[in-house]
């Protein structure tokens, strides 16, 4: 069977109710996988709810048998605990892109037919698949490249590949996407061309991110100056104008000497929703990621959802007020792992943020403070205070999956070992454990990647 014949499989499975509940991630990926699959549940005439978790187990999996539905749409995650859906007899169908474990009859997942789950197709775009199968919603792409772009699917090659193309090429078809090479800073549409720099963590920029006036000095100390009382934003630039910073940053990141700095980084694939209005948060598939990350992992996933699914006013604005405070708290949590530090064991390096960073933006954290870290030659593993234990985070990079890394298997185990659950990527993966297993995981998990890279 192949992954449309699948995705047609699940597709006839859920034509055949009349209700659903969906189930899906907290984070962009997750929110615009809820978003497609419920407008096309919509469209279809299909009732639906939609509940966001930040990861499952058994308590939860248990909880929503309980409630009786009478169908349930994983989006986003649920391939990792296959044998309890089937365990506890949900008529249930699982749409997602994380290393699957266990057997479920309607179960969509590009790992099962060799696709990369981590870089070829996002959980948005499994469940894009589902929707083109119930019917007509090749608009929906341009949501599907967002949840893509928010799980970083196009970060290894500058560019998004795989059914990751095929659907920016549908959505192109369909006249919701475009698509070009450009900067890859956050905040081309809407950002004054300093806070540009001054907010840049994706790509750290050293002397420059995270304060506001030596960034305004790179800038006019290479001509660049402000129209009367404003600073332009990147899209009000003209050509040579762009150019003249582009290669300012790679001169300014190469005689920085930090071995995380890569110009591929900096510049690469863009992607605007051509349906938005230019100059907002949701033209640009980073920033509209973005902007969701910032509802859902603060609690607000309803806000989120709402944007998804068209609100362009008073749920759009406390989006952005929300995308404000989470952009601080990012550069807060860059700002802590510098000044503590990573502690290195044989096979990682991790740091322990207790409550000083949110739970729900460790990984995000520890993604990009790969950039500074001063060995890349080993994992990076975060913990931080959660309700009833702690939060696992870890985030590798290609040389390392190239030698054998595995982190959603290694997470996996060693969560378990420990009593907790965990899983995801080969590149990044998360998990629960309880508080006073932190020692212990540590030793598991350093073993298992060191059994792995050798």
């Amino acid at each position: 069977m192949t992954l449309a014949k699948r995705a047609g499989k699940c597709a006839e499975h859920i034509k055949k109710h009349h209700s659903a509940l969906i189930v899906s991630h907290i984070d962009a990926d997750g929110l615009t996988s809820a978003a497609i699959m419920g407008k096309a549940l919509e469209r279809a005439g299909i009732d639906y709810r939609i509940r966001f978790v930040k990861q499952l187990d058994m308590p939860l999996l248990t909880e929503i048998a309980d409630e009786n539905p009478e169908l349930i749409v994983f989006t986003d995650l649920g391939s990792g605990m296959l044998d309890a859906i089937s365990s506890l007899k949900l008529n249930a169908v699982v749409s997602d892109h994380h290393q699957p474990q266990g057997v479920h009859e309607y179960h969509l997942n590009p790992h099962l037919f060799g696709i990369n789950g981590a870089i070829e197709l996002s959980g948005s775009g499994a469940a894009f698949l589902i929707a083109q199968e119930l019917g007509g919603n090749g608009d929906l792409a341009a949501l599907a490249i967002v949840g893509a772009v928010g799980d970083l699917q196009h970060a290894k090659h500058g560019q998004l590949v795989g059914m990751n193309r095929s659907i920016l090429e549908e959505g192109a078809r369909n006249n919701v996407l475009g698509y070009e090479k450009d900067l890859m800073l956050f905040g081309r549409q809407t950002r004054p061309i300093f806070k540009l720099l001054q907010y840049s963590t994706d790509v750290y920029l050293p002397g420059l991110t995270g304060s506001e006036d030596a960034s305004i000095e790179f800038l006019k100390k290479i001509g660049i100056r402000q129209h009367g009382e404003k600073w332009r934003r990147w899209i009000d630039l003209e050509p040579p104008e762009k150019q003249k910073i582009v290669s300012a940053l790679i001169q300014s990141g190469l005689s920085s000497g930090l071995p995380g700095f890569k110009v591929e980084r900096l510049i690469g694939e863009v992607y605007t929703l051509l349906c938005e209005r230019e100059g907002t948060e949701v033209r640009d598939a980073s920033e509209y990621a973005t902007l969701l990350n910032s509802t859902a992992r603060y609690d607000h996933a309803d806000i989120g959802l709402a944007v998804c699914m068209g609100d362009r006013e008073k749920c759009f604005d406390k989006a952005c007020a929300l995308l404000n405070e989470h952009r601080k708290n990012l550069v807060e949590g860059l700002n802590f792992v510098k000044e503590h530090g990573v502690t290195r064991m044989e096979n990682l390096q991790y740091f322990d943020s207790g409550n000083k960073i949110r739970e729900t933006i460790v990984g995000i954290v520890a993604g990009m403070s790969s950039s500074f870290v001063n060995n890349r030659e080993l994992p990076i593993i975060a913990f931080a205070d959660s309700d009833g234990g702690v939060k696992v985070s870890s985030r590798g990079n290609q040389d390392l999956i190239r030698k054998g890394l595995n982190l959603g298997e290694a997470i996996s185990e060693a969560a378990k070992a420990v009593g907790g659950t965990g899983g995801g990527h080969d590149i990044a993966a998360g998990a629960f454990i309880p508080g006073e297993s932190k020692s212990e995981f540590l030793k598991i998990l350093d073993r298992k990647i060191g059994s792995q890279i050798r």
